[in-house]
Protein backbone atom coordinates (compact mmCIF):
# COMPACT_ATOMS: atom_id res chain seq x y z
CA UNK A 1 0.00 0.00 0.00
CA UNK A 2 1.68 3.20 -1.20
CA UNK A 3 -1.02 5.50 0.06
CA UNK A 4 -0.47 7.00 3.49
CA UNK A 5 -3.42 6.83 5.85
CA UNK A 6 -2.40 8.69 8.99
CA UNK A 7 -4.49 8.68 12.17
CA UNK A 8 -3.79 11.66 14.42
CA UNK A 9 -4.40 10.40 17.91
CA UNK A 10 -4.11 11.35 21.56
CA UNK A 11 -6.61 10.60 24.31
CA UNK A 12 -6.01 14.05 25.80
CA UNK A 13 -7.83 17.06 24.44
CA UNK A 14 -6.22 20.42 23.77
CA UNK A 15 -2.88 19.08 22.55
CA UNK A 16 -2.99 20.52 19.02
CA UNK A 17 -4.32 17.42 17.27
CA UNK A 18 -7.04 19.09 15.20
CA UNK A 19 -4.86 22.15 14.57
CA UNK A 20 -2.22 19.79 13.21
CA UNK A 21 -4.70 17.83 11.06
CA UNK A 22 -6.11 20.99 9.43
CA UNK A 23 -2.85 22.82 8.82
CA UNK A 24 -0.87 19.77 7.81
CA UNK A 25 -3.60 18.79 5.34
CA UNK A 26 -3.78 22.27 3.83
CA UNK A 27 -0.01 22.61 3.43
CA UNK A 28 0.31 19.13 1.90
CA UNK A 29 -2.45 20.05 -0.57
CA UNK A 30 -0.64 23.30 -1.38
CA UNK A 31 2.45 21.20 -2.16
CA UNK A 32 0.45 19.36 -4.83
CA UNK A 33 -0.72 16.26 -2.96
CA UNK A 34 -4.33 15.09 -3.12
CA UNK A 35 -5.43 15.11 0.51
CA UNK A 36 -8.51 13.81 2.30
CA UNK A 37 -9.10 14.93 5.88
CA UNK A 38 -11.54 12.68 7.74
CA UNK A 39 -13.10 14.23 10.82
CA UNK A 40 -14.19 11.55 13.30
CA UNK A 41 -14.47 13.83 16.30
CA UNK A 42 -18.12 14.64 17.22
CA UNK A 43 -17.05 18.22 17.96
CA UNK A 44 -16.46 18.64 14.22
CA UNK A 45 -13.64 21.14 14.78
CA UNK A 46 -11.54 19.98 11.84
CA UNK A 47 -14.55 20.48 9.55
CA UNK A 48 -15.50 23.91 10.90
CA UNK A 49 -11.83 24.94 10.93
CA UNK A 50 -11.91 24.53 7.14
CA UNK A 51 -14.95 26.78 6.80
CA UNK A 52 -17.62 24.05 6.73
CA UNK A 53 -20.98 24.91 8.33
CA UNK A 54 -21.25 21.65 10.28
CA UNK A 55 -24.79 22.38 11.53
CA UNK A 56 -26.16 22.46 7.98
CA UNK A 57 -24.82 19.04 6.97
CA UNK A 58 -26.96 16.01 6.25
CA UNK A 59 -24.15 13.84 4.88
CA UNK A 60 -21.33 13.24 7.33
CA UNK A 61 -19.01 10.50 8.57
CA UNK A 62 -21.87 9.43 10.88
CA UNK A 63 -24.07 8.36 7.95
CA UNK A 64 -21.07 6.56 6.45
CA UNK A 65 -20.35 4.60 9.65
CA UNK A 66 -23.96 3.46 10.04
CA UNK A 67 -23.93 2.41 6.37
CA UNK A 68 -26.59 4.82 5.14
CA UNK A 69 -24.34 6.33 2.46
CA UNK A 70 -20.95 5.61 0.93
CA UNK A 71 -17.84 7.55 1.92
CA UNK A 72 -17.73 9.10 -1.56
CA UNK A 73 -21.22 10.58 -1.07
CA UNK A 74 -20.13 12.46 2.07
CA UNK A 75 -17.02 14.08 0.61
CA UNK A 76 -16.92 17.88 0.53
CA UNK A 77 -14.47 20.00 -1.44
CA UNK A 78 -12.84 22.75 0.61
CA UNK A 79 -11.77 26.25 -0.37
CA UNK A 80 -8.25 24.86 -0.90
CA UNK A 81 -7.35 23.05 -4.11
CA UNK A 82 -6.44 19.44 -3.50
CA UNK A 83 -7.95 19.27 0.00
CA UNK A 84 -11.20 17.37 0.53
CA UNK A 85 -12.94 16.82 3.87
CA UNK A 86 -15.21 14.04 5.10
CA UNK A 87 -16.96 16.10 7.79
CA UNK A 88 -18.44 15.40 11.21
CA UNK A 89 -20.89 17.06 13.55
CA UNK A 90 -22.53 16.36 16.89
CA UNK A 91 -24.63 13.52 15.43
CA UNK A 92 -21.49 11.40 15.58
CA UNK A 93 -21.61 11.41 19.38
CA UNK A 94 -24.30 8.68 19.28
CA UNK A 95 -22.48 6.36 16.90
CA UNK A 96 -21.05 4.06 19.59
CA UNK A 97 -24.58 2.90 20.45
CA UNK A 98 -25.35 2.33 16.75
CA UNK A 99 -22.19 0.24 16.39
CA UNK A 100 -22.85 -2.03 19.39
CA UNK A 101 -24.57 -4.78 17.41
CA UNK A 102 -22.32 -4.48 14.37
CA UNK A 103 -20.01 -7.35 13.61
CA UNK A 104 -16.31 -6.45 13.17
CA UNK A 105 -17.11 -2.93 14.37
CA UNK A 106 -13.40 -2.02 14.55
CA UNK A 107 -13.19 -2.23 10.74
CA UNK A 108 -16.21 -0.16 9.67
CA UNK A 109 -14.12 2.89 8.71
CA UNK A 110 -11.46 0.78 6.99
CA UNK A 111 -14.09 -0.97 4.86
CA UNK A 112 -15.79 2.33 4.02
CA UNK A 113 -12.50 3.78 2.74
CA UNK A 114 -11.62 0.94 0.35
CA UNK A 115 -13.39 2.63 -2.57
CA UNK A 116 -11.35 5.82 -2.01
CA UNK A 117 -7.96 4.10 -1.90
CA UNK A 118 -6.77 5.41 -5.27
CA UNK A 119 -8.31 8.87 -5.15
CA UNK A 120 -6.00 10.47 -2.59
CA UNK A 121 -2.25 10.49 -1.91
CA UNK A 122 -2.62 10.99 1.83
CA UNK A 123 -5.61 10.52 4.10
CA UNK A 124 -5.51 12.20 7.52
CA UNK A 125 -7.93 11.05 10.23
CA UNK A 126 -8.56 13.47 13.08
CA UNK A 127 -9.51 11.31 16.09
CA UNK A 128 -11.57 12.34 19.12
CA UNK A 129 -9.73 12.92 22.43
CA UNK A 130 -10.36 9.42 23.82
CA UNK A 131 -9.50 5.80 23.10
CA UNK A 132 -13.04 4.66 22.26
CA UNK A 133 -14.49 2.87 19.24
CA UNK A 134 -13.98 5.85 16.88
CA UNK A 135 -10.26 6.08 17.62
CA UNK A 136 -10.03 2.29 17.34
CA UNK A 137 -11.67 2.48 13.90
CA UNK A 138 -9.12 5.10 12.84
CA UNK A 139 -6.21 2.95 14.03
CA UNK A 140 -7.59 -0.06 12.16
CA UNK A 141 -8.10 1.96 8.96
CA UNK A 142 -4.68 3.66 9.07
CA UNK A 143 -1.23 2.40 8.21
CA UNK A 144 0.43 5.11 10.32
CA UNK A 145 -0.34 6.89 13.54
CA UNK A 146 0.86 10.39 14.38
CA UNK A 147 0.79 11.43 18.02
CA UNK A 148 0.56 15.12 18.93
CA UNK A 149 2.12 15.83 22.29
CA UNK A 150 1.97 19.07 24.22
CA UNK A 151 5.33 20.01 25.76
CA UNK A 152 4.08 20.11 29.34
CA UNK A 153 4.42 18.25 32.62
CA UNK A 154 2.91 14.71 32.56
CA UNK A 155 3.13 14.63 28.76
CA UNK A 156 4.94 11.29 28.70
CA UNK A 157 2.74 9.81 31.40
CA UNK A 158 -0.39 10.15 29.29
CA UNK A 159 1.43 8.71 26.31
CA UNK A 160 1.98 5.32 27.95
CA UNK A 161 -1.69 4.33 27.73
CA UNK A 162 -1.92 5.42 24.10
CA UNK A 163 1.17 3.40 23.18
CA UNK A 164 -0.35 0.31 24.82
CA UNK A 165 -3.49 0.71 22.69
CA UNK A 166 -1.40 1.18 19.53
CA UNK A 167 0.58 -1.97 20.36
CA UNK A 168 -2.63 -3.91 20.98
CA UNK A 169 -3.98 -2.82 17.59
CA UNK A 170 -0.69 -3.75 15.89
CA UNK A 171 -0.68 -7.20 17.51
CA UNK A 172 -4.28 -8.23 17.06
CA UNK A 173 -6.21 -5.97 14.67
CA UNK A 174 -3.96 -4.14 12.21
CA UNK A 175 -0.39 -5.42 11.77
CA UNK A 176 0.25 -2.78 9.07
CA UNK A 177 0.02 0.07 11.58
CA UNK A 178 3.28 1.81 12.43
CA UNK A 179 4.11 4.79 14.63
CA UNK A 180 4.78 7.47 12.05
CA UNK A 181 6.04 9.91 14.63
CA UNK A 182 5.45 12.21 17.55
CA UNK A 183 4.78 15.89 16.86
CA UNK A 184 5.66 18.20 19.75
CA UNK A 185 3.18 21.07 20.05
CA UNK A 186 2.54 24.27 22.04
CA UNK A 187 6.24 24.66 22.69
CA UNK A 188 7.41 27.66 24.71
CA UNK A 189 11.19 27.81 24.37
CA UNK A 190 11.46 30.24 27.30
CA UNK A 191 10.59 27.57 29.84
CA UNK A 192 13.10 24.98 30.99
CA UNK A 193 10.23 22.50 31.50
CA UNK A 194 9.24 22.58 27.81
CA UNK A 195 12.86 22.04 26.78
CA UNK A 196 13.15 19.15 29.24
CA UNK A 197 10.00 17.50 27.80
CA UNK A 198 11.46 17.74 24.29
CA UNK A 199 14.63 16.06 25.52
CA UNK A 200 12.70 13.31 27.35
CA UNK A 201 10.42 12.50 24.41
CA UNK A 202 13.36 12.31 21.99
CA UNK A 203 15.09 9.97 24.41
CA UNK A 204 12.02 7.71 24.68
CA UNK A 205 11.30 7.68 20.95
CA UNK A 206 14.62 7.90 19.10
CA UNK A 207 14.10 8.45 15.34
CA UNK A 208 10.35 8.80 15.89
CA UNK A 209 10.05 12.47 16.86
CA UNK A 210 9.61 15.01 14.09
CA UNK A 211 12.36 17.62 13.86
CA UNK A 212 9.77 20.36 13.49
CA UNK A 213 8.36 21.61 16.79
CA UNK A 214 5.09 23.56 16.76
CA UNK A 215 5.39 26.70 18.92
CA UNK A 216 2.77 28.29 21.12
CA UNK A 217 1.27 30.86 18.77
CA UNK A 218 -1.89 32.93 19.24
CA UNK A 219 -2.51 33.06 15.47
CA UNK A 220 -2.90 29.26 15.42
CA UNK A 221 -5.70 29.60 17.98
CA UNK A 222 -7.43 32.38 16.06
CA UNK A 223 -7.40 30.88 12.56
CA UNK A 224 -10.18 28.24 13.05
CA UNK A 225 -12.74 30.87 14.09
CA UNK A 226 -12.26 32.43 10.64
CA UNK A 227 -12.56 29.02 8.92
CA UNK A 228 -9.04 29.37 7.53
CA UNK A 229 -5.82 27.44 7.81
CA UNK A 230 -2.81 29.24 9.22
CA UNK A 231 -1.08 29.63 5.84
CA UNK A 232 -3.93 31.85 4.67
CA UNK A 233 -4.84 33.51 7.97
CA UNK A 234 -1.33 34.48 9.13
CA UNK A 235 1.22 33.21 6.59
CA UNK A 236 4.17 34.98 8.22
CA UNK A 237 3.50 33.73 11.75
CA UNK A 238 5.79 31.29 13.56
CA UNK A 239 2.92 28.78 13.55
CA UNK A 240 2.59 28.96 9.76
CA UNK A 241 6.31 28.45 9.22
CA UNK A 242 6.32 25.47 11.58
CA UNK A 243 3.40 23.69 9.92
CA UNK A 244 4.86 24.25 6.47
CA UNK A 245 8.09 22.60 7.66
CA UNK A 246 6.15 19.73 9.22
CA UNK A 247 4.30 19.15 5.94
CA UNK A 248 7.65 18.87 4.14
CA UNK A 249 8.83 16.33 6.71
CA UNK A 250 5.67 14.23 6.37
CA UNK A 251 5.88 14.29 2.58
CA UNK A 252 9.54 13.23 2.62
CA UNK A 253 9.07 10.27 4.99
CA UNK A 254 8.96 6.92 3.22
Amino acid sequence: MNQKIIALANQKGGVGKTTTAVNLGAYLARMGHKILLIDIDPQGNASSGLGVDIHALDKTIYEVLIDEISAAEALLPTQYDGLTVLPANVQLSGVEVDMLQTESKEYILRDALTQLSHEFDIILIDCPPNLGILTLNALCAANRVMVTLQTEYYALEGLTQLMKVIQLVQNSLNPELILDGVVLTMFDQRTSLANQVVEDVREHFPDRVYNTIIPRNVKLSEAPSFGKFIGEYAPDSTGARAYEELAKEVAERG
